[in-house]
């Protein structure tokens, strides 16, 4: 999966679909959610007075050195983020941020899966 699936170009501005996971002992993306078709957002903050969207707004700002703003899902895990700017420059910044970690039901000397779960983005 890639932002732009998860992700909607509005000429000037860019829609991107978030899980929000809160109260995280990290702050970062994590990768995909392909059944939600969500990008998954850890961020430190507790879902309390509008602290995590604060947080989803000021990290996005931060990596992509463009204006963001929660547009829905102000009290939801759902949320969509509006990120002002080139939408092209916005989606490499926001892949250029996402690394790729293996869980641990992954076997690498067998290259099988010995459990559930699937690959994971994480910082």
């Amino acid at each position: 999966m890639k932002v732009a699936d998860v992700s909607r170009d509005k000429g000037d501005r860019l829609e991107l679909d978030v899980l929000v996971s809160p109260r995280s002992n990290r702050s970062g993306l994590e990768g995909f959610d392909e059944w939600r078709k969500r990008i998954i957002l850890r961020v430190r903050s507790p879902p309390l007075d509008g602290r995590a969207n604060k947080e989803v707004e000021s990290y996005f700002r931060e990596i992509t050195g463009c204006q963001a703003k929660v547009t829905a899902g102000m009290t939801s895990h759902q949320k969509t983020v509006t990120i002002s700017g080139d939408p092209e420059a916005i989606i490499k910044a926001i892949e250029g941020s996402i690394r790729w970690t293996i869980p641990s039901a992954w076997n690498v000397s067998r290259r099988s899966w010995t459990g559930s779960g699937s690959l994971r983005r994480t910082m």
